[in-house]
């Protein structure tokens, strides 16, 4: 992976840079659209297609090594192929920094374990379509557009549409789900901060060895010496590159050439490629209300951070790890 500084801002390095919020956004500028964006398009779709892939295969691994135990294996496996890649400097750093990354590590650590703890019990799409509502609350929240109370009202109807299946949904998967959501919206702004003080994925890379640090005595306890078989171990890492790493690379060939506003409005589509993965994957199907209420929490993420771009903001960040 190219640790290039020509990214538009290191808070979003890695897979970061999706749903938006002022904050996250700051050091974000857009850039003009080129002639040549069908291939950034692409392989920001291909990138999108990798997590959600990713987070199947995590779900088909669960039986054997359980949630906690999938989350271990995707946090230890990216964070030291980010620390091998990256290399960041430990030294000539103040207290400050430390607390932020440290912070940054934990909403990182806790996104992800509360999210596999939910698609543990709930289709991976609904459980991606409540988890959005983290960033897209803090999107709506931070701005003072009054259009946004319209982004708000498709989310909540989509919602609520679902809401007519949370009878046969498992209400501790649920509440995972929204745990998630707000981890998802700390991440944001961790996100931000610690770009702003460590240089180029550094920070990423840092905090990412900090979440890894937190889950692995999690995972050791729910999973045991199954973690230590060869199986398993492989597969942990097939999700680590498909959920982290090859995203990572992909997302970053594309920012050099797409405009972040249009990145941003792509992630927002993270529902729709979780719900594919999911029925082509694990054959959950939805029904059509369900498929109704994803798309309008879709149109309400991408209508969010279109009106952010649109008042000055580039993009936003992405959930990693």
């Amino acid at each position: 992976m190219n640790h290039s500084s020509e990214r538009p801002s290191p808070a979003t390095t890695a897979a970061t840079a999706a749903v938006a919020s002022p904050e996250a956004v700051a050091a974000r500028p857009g850039r003009g659209r080129t002639p040549g964006a069908l291939g950034p398009v692409g392989l920001v779709l291909a990138g999108g297609v990798s997590v959600q892939f990713g987070g199947a295969l995590a779900v088909s691994l669960m039986p054997r090594a359980g949630a906690l135990g999938v989350v271990t294996l995707r946090l230890v496996v990216a964070a030291l192929v980010l620390l091998v890649f990256c290399r960041p400097r430990l030294r000539g750093h103040a207290r400050a920094d430390w607390g932020t990354v440290i912070a940054f590590g934990l909403a990182l650590a806790g996104m992800n374990a509360l999210f596999y703890q939910s698609v543990a019990r709930i289709p991976l799409g609904p459980a991606v379509t409540l988890e959005v509502l983290g960033p897209l609350a803090l999107s709506v929240l931070a701005s003072r557009r009054l259009v946004n109370l319209l982004w708000a009202g498709l989310a909540l109807a989509g919602v609520f549409l679902l809401g007519g299946g949370l009878g046969d949904l498992d209400p501790v998967g649920i509440a995972f789900a929204l745990g998630a959501g707000a981890m998802w919206a700390a991440y944001i702004v961790f996100s931000a901060r610690t770009g702003r003080r460590f240089p180029q994925a550094d920070g990423l890379a840092l905090a990412m060895a900090v979440g890894a640090v937190v889950i692995l005595p999690l995972g050791a306890v729910e999973s045991g010496a199954d973690l230590l078989s060869p199986a398993t171990l492989a597969l942990g890492a097939a999700v680590a590159l498909l959920s982290s790493v090859l995203p990572y690379t992909l997302e970053l060939l594309a920012l050099r050439r797409l405009p972040a506003s249009t990145f941003a409005v792509m992630m927002s589509l993270e529902p729709a490629l979780a719900a594919t993965a999911g029925f082509l994957v694990l054959g959950q199907a939805l029904s059509a209300v369900e498929a109704l209420a994803i798309v309008l929490v879709v149109a309400a993420s991408m209508g969010a951070v279109r009106t952010q771009a649109r008042g000055g903001a580039g993009g936003g960040a992405k959930k990693t790890g």
